[in-house]
């Protein structure tokens, strides 16, 4: 081993880890590994912390460096780990010098930790990467942190406000890994939407799709990841339209289905914006598939007020649940507010995944009998266009095959190359 990393969270993780790898390489660091922790849920602290300690006992010689968000927010929590050696920020993790020089074993806490203040930090700068190690698929990386104050989310403090990457740079990146054989690739952030508020212009997200498809054109397929849909731009909506290479898949930031909730989470959304957006770009792009982010159990959500999150479901024919039961993080407003009881967030979980694998269960028979383009991310698995998980016994991975979908399970279609 010279250098392992342990991704947890979201894709941007996934697109730093490849950079940190990189970075860590080039300052000399061997027999290390690198824990990029995610601080979304309690639940995602906790795995860190276990999968450290796991690393540690089958790894006794490596050094172990933990960054991420939850490093960024929980410092002193993981510096005081025995198995841990350095405690790196959000900030510090995408930069060579930070793994020039690593703490000897047993020095104090303190010496541990070099994380600095996220919120003076001003400006994100892309590193091109050649690829993502064992994906299909590439991560680029267009803006980092967010300006909005949800009340449950502890993310603002791990990333620090909204920044953008400047244009050229992600359509260079974009072309480079085009020509190192990507035929997919995914824009990913913090808060997607909010793209080019901080820079000179003030370009939206719309603009950066349709600059990318232009001097890109041999890109074969753009997916964009969760979005915020209140802030879906006039261009943006032009390209789900017109522009076939934009894949039909998008994933909602939307936590809950009632109004008093989103306001109290302080959403800018509200039920009915979100069943008109779903409406709107269904009109657009008749194939358009949606995903969803919903939070469970979020303080003073009653029955009545969950039933709404259940109904939303089938009102704006959402395909791709995450479902979340709420989880206090400290420091948050919401982790202040009344509680839900654990059995009931528990409760109330397993009745919307059951919701929404029924959503996904209809989707999946719609399909049968179709042709699809697929993506193969591994050897018997492919994903659609519109990102649905798929068997076909042809491809390797990065391929993009032809097939008709012949059957379906009821979590996954079945195709045959064409």
């Amino acid at each position: 081993m010279t250098i392992k990393v342990l991704t947890f969270g979201c894709r941007l993780n996934t697109y730093e880890s490849e950079v940190m790898k990189q970075q860590a390489t080039e300052a000399g660091l061997d027999n290390a590994i690198l824990v990029n922790t995610c601080a979304v849920t309690s639940e995602a602290v906790r795995t860190a912390r276990q999968q450290i300690r796991k690393a540690k006992r089958e790894n006794p010689n490596a050094r172990i460096i933990v960054t991420g968000c939850a490093a960024q927010t929980e410092s002193e929590r993981f510096a005081s780990m025995d198995e841990v050696d350095l405690v790196l920020g959000n900030d510090d993790k995408l930069k060579s010098e930070s793994y020039a020089s690593v703490p000897a074993f047993g020095v104090p806490m303190a010496e541990k930790i070099r994380v600095n203040d996220i919120m003076s930090v001003r400006e994100t700068a892309l590193h091109l990467i050649d690829g993502l190690e064992g994906r299909a698929r590439a991560f680029v990386q267009i803006q980092n942190g967010c300006d909005h104050r949800c009340t449950f989310c502890i993310i603002p403090f791990g990333r620090g406000n909204s920044r953008s990457v400047a244009m050229g740079p992600i359509v260079d990146q974009i072309a480079k890994l085009v020509d190192n054989g990507y035929a997919e690739v995914v824009l990913t952030g913090v808060d997607i939407t909010s793209y080019g508020a901080d820079l000179p212009g003030e370009p939206k997200l719309g603009s950066l799709v349709k600059s990318i498809l232009k001097h890109v054109p041999q890109l074969e397929r753009l997916r964009i990841s969760s979005i915020d849909s209140i802030e879906a731009d006039p261009d943006l909506m032009d390209c789900i339209a017109n522009e076939s290479r934009l894949m039909p898949h998008l994933h909602l930031s939307l936590q809950s289905g009632d109004n008093l909730i989103l306001k109290r989470m302080k959403r800018r959304h509200n039920r009915e914006h979100t069943i008109a957006f779903c409406r709107d770009v269904r009109a657009l792009r008749p194939d358009m598939v949606f995903g969803a982010d919903i939070i469970v159990g979020f303080p003073t959500e009653t029955e009545e007020m969950f039933q709404r999150s259940l109904d939303i479901v089938e009102e704006c024919d959402l395909t791709h649940l995450h479902v979340f039961p709420y989880s206090a993080r400290p420091g948050t407003p919401a982790a202040r507010m009344p509680a839900v009881r654990g059995p009931v967030i528990r409760e109330r979980a397993a009745r919307l995944r059951q919701v929404g694998e029924a959503a996904l269960a209809r989707h999946l028979q719609s399909q049968i009998g179709r042709d699809v383009q697929l993506l193969i991310e591994r050897n018997g698995l492919a994903r659609t266009e519109q990102f649905t998980m798929t068997e076909i016994a042809v491809g390797a991975p990065g391929d993009i095959v032809a097939a008709r979908i012949v059957d379906a399970t009821h979590r996954h279609l079945m195709a045959v190359g064409l």
